[in-house]
């Protein structure tokens, strides 16, 4: 692991009337978040209050990613610059959580001295204990268990960070795959899976307070319930808490790429108010590579899946990802995933390039993929699949959809936002709203009225069935390139 740049000398003295008060920042994936909701929720139990501002901030905590190198790089790229207000700012304490920590804690103990504390994955409920010690060598510098085996718990503080109206809920904790190019076992450990019971607490709690979407996370959705005792599964899951009154919808992510139980793909086609959209990292189609990379399948059981898919859950939204520039990846082999991206018409797609990471089979085999040409590769899919999504939003112009209204939109006080069921939260695009009024959390109907590469614009429908008037005064300027 390398450091970008020289650390700053700190010291720094504490602004008056700035006491208690902590300023987070959560790097990396969904679930990342739900940890830093949990630490958010633990510190305002211990009597700090979130701040925004990190320089009027007591406390900073930094959450990072450690799952591929240019997240271990923007990770430490934000500890270096926030722990400048240590010298410029209030901050007496900088706490650097999560997957970087749990991967490196004696690498970044001693290469970043600005750092007062460092937790790790399974060490989140030990913030109220940091905040509260005056003395940092007897609240401990490096506090990181080994192994990691913190498992999320209905009772645990949490205070969510995000839209009131919209939650993930982490299902499982760790992984018990082992990809050849993944890191995340050998830090997250293996998977353990939260009680059905437990999980309804926590749901329950989050729709009693105004939460009207679960989004279901964790690293291998798909294998819910299996390392326990009790036979509970993904299908009895979803299947319980799609019961729950107060929820609109109930959203999955990180489904694994095998064979999908029946009684699960009914579910995501025909229950009210499971959204059909399954979120499936393929992460290649040649079956040479996906052997490289100890997938346990080949490309034409993909293309199964996906046709399975389309038949038994009308209107599936397909979310997926693929790794470009793997050890050993000819041009026959990206050509064949080329192919797949072309007649799978994902509606939703991310391209990542390979990163190498220490410990894992695939850092060790030969054949390496030119950094250039795997760069390439990826503005090739993603042009690809913007020509995709493209004609696929296109066709829903005219359309009228049901829609999750987020709130008033950065770019214009005059307008709103919103998703369909087939845009997820932060990942996928978004709906303008540029008519009508609506609740942040009202779940609503919408007609399409112009389309993007990504985004769509629609004007509400009244709850009586006609189309509003355009509001009064200024509409802003919308930055999309749209296509009536």
């Amino acid at each position: 692991m390398t450091r970008a740049g020289p650390a700053d000398t700190l010291g720094g003295m504490q602004r008056p009337g700035m006491q208690r008060a902590v300023h987070f920042v959560s790097l990396g994936c969904p679930k990342n978040r739900v940890d830093t909701e949990v630490m958010l929720g633990a510190s305002e139990h211990a009597g700090f209050r979130r701040i925004a501002a990190a320089e009027r901030a007591e406390v900073i905590v930094v959450n990072t990613c450690g799952f591929i190198e240019a997240a271990k790089q923007e990770s430490i790229d934000t500890i270096l610059e926030l722990s400048r207000h240590k010298q410029e700012g209030a901050c007496r304490k900088l706490v650097v959580a999560g997957c970087l920590a749990q991967r490196y804690p004696r690498e970044l103990a001693e290469q970043l001295p600005e750092v007062d504390h460092f937790l790790g994955t399974a060490d989140l409920l030990r913030l109220p204990e940091i905040l509260a010690s005056s003395d940092a060598k007897a609240a401990g510098r490096v506090l990181v268990g080994n192994p990691a085996d913190y498992l999320p718990r209905a009772n645990d503080p949490r205070t969510l960070s995000g839209p009131a109206h919209s939650a993930y809920v982490k299902i499982a904790e760790g992984c018990s795959r082992r990809c050849s190019f993944c890191a995340i076992p050998s830090f997250r450990g293996r998977q353990r899976s939260r009680p059905i019971r437990d999980l309804m607490r926590e749901c329950e709690r989050l729709l009693s307070r105004g939460v009207v979407e679960l989004n279901l996370v964790s690293q291998d959705t798909v294998r819910y319930g299996r390392d326990l005792a009790s036979g509970d599964n993904l299908t009895r899951l979803v299947a319980a808490l799609a019961e729950l009154p107060g929820l609109h919808w109930l959203r999955l992510f990180y489904l694994y790429p095998e064979r999908l139980d029946r009684g699960l793909l009914e579910l995501l086609g025909h229950h009210p108010k499971v959204v059909p959209y399954l979120d499936m990292p393929l992460q290649h189609a040649s079956d040479r590579m996906l052997r490289r990379m100890r997938r346990g399948h080949g490309g034409t059981r993909l293309r199964r899946l996906i046709e399975r898919v389309r038949r038994e859950v009308p209107g599936a939204t397909l979310r997926s990802a693929f790794i470009v520039g793997h050890p050993g990846e000819s041009e026959a082999d990206f050509a064949q995933l080329e192919g797949f991206v072309r007649w799978a018409e994902l509606d939703h797609l991310g391209v990542f390039l390979y990163s190498a990471e220490e410990g894992t089979p695939s850092a060790s085999q030969a054949e390496a993929v030119a950094p250039e040409l795997a760069q390439e590769r990826q503005r090739r899919l993603l042009s690809l699949q913007r020509s995709i999504s493209r004609r696929k939003l296109r066709a829903l112009v005219g359309r009228t959809l049901q829609v999750l209204v987020d709130g008033v939109s950065p770019e214009s006080e005059w307008v709103l936002e919103g998703r369909h069921p087939g845009q997820a939260p932060e990942v996928d695009g978004m709906l303008v709203l540029v008519n009508g009024t609506a609740r942040s959390g009202e779940l609503r109907e919408a007609r399409v009225t112009a389309s993007g590469d990504y985004d769509l614009v629609a004007d509400l429908i009244a709850e009586d069935g006609s189309k509003p008037a355009r509001p009064p005064g200024p509409r802003g300027s919308l930055h999309l390139p749209i296509v009536h």
